[in-house]
C-alpha cells in the first residue's frame, strides 16, 4: 500500500511540475512561431549536409526535428532563466519546501 506524501513534499513536487510548465508551454509556442518563420522563407528539400549531399528526408521529418530543436534549445534557455533568476541561498536551503528565512 502506498503512503502518502507529506504536504511539504507535495507542495514541493507541485512547484517543480508548474515551473516545469512555465519554461516548456512558452517554449513550445515560440518553436512553433520560429519553425513558420524559417520555413517561410526556407524550402526544406533545398537543405544540404554542409553544402554538399542532400539531406534526403521528406519535409515532414525536416519540420519535426527541426521543430524538436528549437523547442529543445527555446527550453534550455528558459530554464537557464529561471535557475539565475533564484539568489543562492535560495538554491542551497536544505529545508526544501518551507520559505526561506
Amino acid at each position: 500500500m502506498r503512503r502518502a506524501g507529506s504536504p511539504l513534499l507535495r507542495l514541493a513536487e507541485t512547484a517543480v511540475k508548474q515551473r516545469v510548465l512555465q519554461i516548456l508551454w512558452p517554449a513550445f509556442l515560440v518553436a512553433g512561431v520560429l519553425e513558420m518563420l524559417v520555413f517561410a522563407v526556407i524550402n526544406p528539400h533545398d537543405l544540404r549536409w554542409f553544402g554538399g549531399a542532400s539531406i534526403g528526408w521528406e519535409p515532414v521529418a525536416i519540420y519535426s526535428v527541426t521543430f524538436l530543436m528549437f523547442w529543445a534549445a527555446i527550453a534550455t534557455a528558459g530554464a537557464l532563466t529561471a535557475l539565475l533568476a533564484h539568489a543562492a541561498d535560495e538554491l542551497d536551503r536544505s529545508d526544501v519546501g518551507s520559505p526561506p528565512p
